[in-house]
């Protein structure tokens, strides 16, 4: 369940994946399945190869990417591994 989003947040990102910029968008998230995790990070591009080629530097699959229809496929970042990604990207106003 997502929640604590607003929808201009959402619309930045939508307009940075459109643009085949990579995009990050960050917020709160609950899920039986990853107790302890209370947020997750959308990192999406339009670009599937550039994005993947982004996240092979981080250790993520290419198969890990979440193919949506609707153009706005992402990995999700959850835990240790979205605090690190966020941390060397220099995004800690994403870091709740």
């Amino acid at each position: 369940m997502a929640f604590g989003i607003k929808r201009q947040e959402v619309m930045e990102w939508k307009r940075k994946i459109d643009k085949g910029e990579i995009a990050f968008l960050t917020h709160y998230w609950l899920d039986d399945r990853f107790p302890g995790c209370n947020t997750v990070t959308k990192v999406g591009c339009l670009d599937l190869e550039k994005l993947a080629e982004w996240g092979r530097q981080y250790g993520l699959q290419k198969e890990w990417i979440h193919h949506r229809r609707d153009g706005y496929s992402h990995f999700d970042l959850i835990g240790e591994k979205q605090k690190e990604i966020l941390d060397k990207e220099g995004l800690h106003h994403h870091i709740w």
